[in-house]
């Protein structure tokens, strides 16, 4: 954003979890926020915090949303607990505000299922992006289930590029030793390391830093060499083919149909405790089995073959439910843990506990709405864990000072590293000499405080417009 343009204007519906953090992330940009939600000690407590304006209203009452401002919004992100009201805010927003950008947490399956699909349409119901957490959420599920031992995923460049995130075990064979000294030791090794947690600290590391035991390392990758790169880390677990599933409602539902769809060679057994629920489920899949019981029963576990199974997915609507199941299989035989955790204060708790990956619906959210916020030529922005940093993929512009000169030379601002250029279909690891051009798609690693850096490299200036 150029100097003397506006600053952005968007209307959050809803005060909960993901409203609060969208609107933290928000009002960091700069942009001026408006919050609405019904209840009074929810709106307080964000105004409290944030430099946000606050109002108590139903998000879907014109009149609410006229004192909000959205006469004059730029956007519109809707995410109440109730779909309906939020699809009413986005129709209200286009209908009478003219509101430009409209994005609806959905949540309800009924409504984004294929044969609806013309709903959502310009004509009908304007919402220019439904996020659907459920499905987000199985989707990051079962990019982790791909690749075995990484505990995130992130398809970049069109599936080209991958982020992953691993654990540093006792097996990571690159331990102790200087980064530099990786091109040496692995000249077929094709990955850029981003970032490193240590306990709580984020790093971004230099040629001389090391890798410890217990690190979890962000790499970016070409897809294709994968395989490799996860055995450099000592992961060479096959994939999983017996898995078991704890809870059939719309999370675990859509991950069976997408597992049933995708991996014909894995075997599912799900068990859900509710009995309506169980019959539903059994009635939508082909080959799953579904076991109605409790999965803190060890002869519902063991009628589910925990003991031979590769992982447990845990996807419940209960926390409690999905940690306890995780380690009690873990326990029985069962190698790898997948675990859905709302709740954000168990975070810190579950990865001790031997929970190999935890999943938090709540910054998977986050994160898939983040990605329509941005500005300039920046095609996707992901969030990495708590907060650590951002992985933008944006497009170079002839005016980008990173374009024409060989990246050691690019004065990069601190914290911010590149991670992969591709052009065309061609996928390159950067290294110093290499010189970046106009129309190259540049994957970034920035922590948090540089992502603003970041995207002034690739702002467009104003004169072009």
């Amino acid at each position: 954003m150029g100097q003397g343009t506006r600053a952005m204007k968007v209307i959050v519906c809803g005060a909960g979890q993901v409203g609060s953090n969208i609107a933290r992330y928000l009002s960091g940009e700069n942009a001026d926020v408006t919050v609405i939600d019904r209840s009074p000690e929810l709106v307080h407590k964000i105004t409290d915090s944030l430099d946000v304006k606050g109002l108590v209203g139903f998000a879907s009452h014109p009149d609410v949303l006229d004192e909000a401002g959205a006469r004059d919004a730029d956007m519109v992100v809707a995410v109440t607990q109730a779909d309906e009201v939020n699809m009413v805010a986005c129709q209200i927003c286009h209908s009478i505000f003219d509101v430009p950008t409209k994005i609806a947490r959905i949540r309800h399956q009924s409504y984004l299922a294929s044969e609806w699909s013309e709903l959502f349409s310009r004509d009908n119901m304007p919402i220019d992006h439904i996020i659907s957490p459920e499905i987000e959420v199985a989707r990051a599920i079962s990019r982790r289930l791909q690749i075995p031992g990484a505990f995130d995923v992130i398809p970049l460049a069109d599936g080209k590029v991958s982020l992953i995130g691993v654990h540093c075990t006792e097996n990571t064979p690159i331990l102790n030793t200087p980064l530099r000294q990786l091109t040496a030791m692995f000249p077929d090794l094709h990955i850029v390391i981003v970032g490193v947690r240590r306990g709580e600290k984020g790093i971004v590391p230099t040629a001389d830093d090391e890798l410890k035991l217990g690190d979890d390392v962000y790499f970016v990758a070409e897809t294709s060499h994968l395989r490799r790169a996860m055995a450099a880390f000592g992961h060479e677990e096959q994939e999983a083919r017996r898995i078991v599933l704890v809870g059939g409602g719309n999370v675990g539902l859509n991950l069976a149909k997408r597992v049933e769809r995708d991996s014909p060679h894995v075997s599912l057994k799900m068990i859900e405790s509710d009995k309506e629920r169980a019959e539903r489920a059994a009635e939508a899949l082909d080959r799953t089995v579904v076991i109605h019981g409790s999965a803190l029963d060890t002869e519902i576990l063991e009628e589910a073959n925990a003991r031979k199974a590769e992982g447990i997915v845990a996807v419940s609507n209960d926390d409690e439910v999905n940690i306890l199941s995780s380690l009690l299989a873990k326990r029985y035989g069962c190698r790898r843990a997948v675990t859905l955790v709302n709740k954000t204060s168990y975070g810190p708790l579950v990865s001790s506990l031997g929970i190999d990956t935890v999943v938090s619906p709540r910054a998977i959210t986050v994160s898939s709405i983040l990605q329509f916020v941005r500005r300039g030529r920046i095609r996707s922005v992901h969030s990495l864990s708590d907060g650590f940093g951002e992985l933008v993929e944006a497009e170079a512009l002839e005016t980008s000072s990173l374009v024409g000169v060989p990246i050691r030379d690019a004065s990069l601002p601190s914290g911010v590293m590149i991670g992969a250029v591709v052009r065309g279909e061609k996928v390159i690891i950067p290294r110093g000499q290499t010189v970046i051009r106009p129309g190259d798609r540049v994957i970034i690693f920035a922590t948090t405080p540089s992502v603003k850096k970041v995207e002034r490299l690739f702002s467009v200036k104003l004169e072009f417009f």
